[in-house]
Order: C-alpha cells, then structure tokens, then sequence
C-alpha cells in the first residue's frame, strides 16, 4: 500500500507501518558537536518538527545547516570577545596560564550564546 506522497507501507498483524528510508543525500551528511546538539534538542523538546523533518527526509540537511551557521558564529564571537577584553598572542607569551584561563572563559561563553541562539530555539 502506498499514498500519494510516495511512500510505501508494510503490513504487521493489524497495522500498516511506513517503510522510511534515509535519502541518499542525507546519508552522506556527517554532523559534528553543534549538529548533533541540535538534532538532540529537536528530538526531545520540538517532537513534531523532528517527526516531520526526518519523514520528509531533512532532518540532517537542517542539522547540517544550523551546524555551519553556529560554527561561524562561534569563531566570530571568539575573536570578538579576544579583541575587546585584550587577549593576544602577546599575552599568551607573556602568561600563558592567564592565556589559557581567559580563553577557556571566553569559549564557554560562546558556546552558551550560540546554544540559546542558534542550537536550542
């Protein structure tokens, strides 16, 4: 049995269950940190677009495109950040503890504004 959307259905006992199948352009996408953050999020808190993208065989494709959007914000904000409160390579000669704890400050920070921004919404 099949519907007007294409999709193929298979009996069991007393229900027809859909026969989904990953597109192929969808198979070739591979999904780093902010993807698969994304993707965790849809699938627990955002069920019915989740549902709806991955059986219109998109779900990757979105995550794929949210994930590069929040990778650039990333290295923008961190270099934003970097320039307005002085940590340079210059500093890092100079101290490299405080380098790495500014730093390690400043990337925690990004990776939350990109979270609330990009990644959870």
């Amino acid at each position: 049995m099949s519907n007007k959307n294409s999709i193929s259905y298979r009996r069991v006992g007393d229900y027809f269950i859909p026969n989904l199948t990953i597109p192929p352009e969808e198979a070739n996408i591979t999904l780093s940190k902010w993807g698969m953050m994304h993707k965790n999020y849809l699938e627990k808190h955002k069920k019915v677009l989740f549902n709806t993208l991955l059986t219109q065989g998109k779900l990757y494709q979105h995550c794929a495109e949210i994930e590069n959007q929040a990778r650039g914000m990333f290295d923008t904000l961190i270099e934003q950040m970097k320039e307005s409160e002085g940590v340079t390579e210059r500093l890092k000669e100079q101290d490299q503890l405080e380098w790495i704890q500014k730093m390690n400050n400043i990337q925690h920070r990004a990776s939350e504004i990109v979270c609330k921004e990009l990644i959870c919404v």
